[in-house]
């Protein structure tokens, strides 16, 4: 969607974004977002800097304009992306320098209020965004938010224009004002997600209740933090990116039951751990809306199927897509529901040159 044409109806894209920011990963920002010190960090992005495919970018607007000369656009239609990061920011820094624990595209149906979940493993071997090819999570530590929204352009061919990112901290802040979230322990998980607890309380000076049995657990705000971060006890980043859908998805579960002020506290918590490129004024007025999204996708790229792995040279263990060109055209269908998807010559490109990089050291 052009970001021009909808900006001045911010309040109901911030509340598609709100569903995710109460739901865990980030956003909530009124008008002290960009006006008070305790406020979220504002990036202004330019197109030229993200990578995005002019080609991609008019096929878009083209769909756009079919449907206004049909009719069938109205102000609230269509489907926006927006790229969220999650870093381990120990510092506060939330830009470059850091590498991003979560990539996730967010794909928001303004029609049917469909929210579709796409987890990129960080360990993908992919264009980082100026030919070179390596673990995609590089991309934020080496050029920030720019550079890893043009990683994700470039490999996918998405029109992806605006981010957020947000801290660890964060995201405890924000389900601790929610009163904790609901999620199935299993047995194996207790040691991993109790060791990451241990770890976090100690950088930050905190105490921490250990979880000592398995099964359906309210997790308070370190406890599901800690839970997002495990890699361990089957499933590796495969698993944990699932494990942070699993987390937003919970937590939008929680704040469809949850007060306005329940929000509010909650996104108040998250302010100051969150760095985005959107300029949001007011969305309270449109916080009670939102039990009428839901997640209708939740999935990770590669997609199962279509991805092997292997020691990459010096860039160690990583994901790698069997065919990038054949992991894009399920991405579209997902996202899009289109069938029959032509890559661009781009990614058509990157994808013979992944398979010839990873051709000698695929596990299988």
């Amino acid at each position: 969607m052009n970001k021009k044409k909808w900006v001045k109806h911010i309040p109901l894209f911030i509340l598609e974004l709100i569903v995710l920011a109460a739901a865990g990963c980030i956003l909530y920002i009124t008008l002290k977002a960009t006006d008070s010190e305790n406020g979220a960090e504002k990036v202004i992005l330019k197109e030229e800097d993200i990578a995005v495919n002019p080609q991609v970018k008019e096929k878009i607007q083209e769909k756009e304009q079919e449907a206004a000369d049909t009719g069938e656009k109205n102000q609230y239609t269509g489907i926006v992306n927006i790229a969220f990061f999650g870093v381990d920011a120990r510092d506060g820094s939330l830009g470059k320098g850091n590498r991003s624990d979560t990539i996730m595209i967010c794909s928001i149906d303004m029609d049917t209020h469909e929210v579709r979940l796409v987890s990129i493993y960080r360990d993908t071997y992919l264009n980082i965004g100026n030919d070179a090819f390596k673990k995609c999570n590089t991309a934020y530590a080496r050029g920030g938010p720019e550079q890893a929204i043009g990683m994700i352009n470039m490999n996918t061919d998405m029109y992806v224009t605006d981010y957020v990112t947000v801290g660890f901290e964060g995201l405890t802040r924000a389900v601790d004002a929610l009163g904790g979230i609901e999620m199935e322990i299993t047995e194996t998980e207790i040691s991993h997600l109790n060791n990451y607890q241990s770890t976090m309380a100690a950088e930050m000076g905190i105490e921490y209740t250990p979880v000592k049995e398995s099964g359906l657990q309210t997790l308070n705000g370190l406890q599901a933090t800690a839970y997002c971060r495990i890699r361990y006890g089957g499933g590796d980043d495969f698993r944990r990116a699932k494990r942070q859908r699993d987390v937003l998805i919970a937590m939008l579960d929680k704040a469809k039951r949850s007060s306005v002020t329940a929000l509010t506290e909650a996104m108040n918590g998250v302010l100051p751990n969150v760095q985005t490129s959107l300029d949001v004024k007011d969305i309270l007025p449109v916080l009670g809306m939102v039990a009428d999204y839901k997640v209708a996708v939740s999935d990770g790229f590669p997609f199962e199927g279509m991805r092997n792995g292997g020691v990459i040279g010096t860039e160690g263990s990583c994901v790698v897509p069997i065919s990038l060109e054949d992991n894009v055209i399920r991405l579209h269908e997902l996202l899009y529901g289109e069938t029959g998807y032509e890559p661009s010559k781009e990614v058509k490109e990157f994808s013979k040159i992944i398979e010839e990089d990873t051709k000698d050291y695929l596990l299988y």
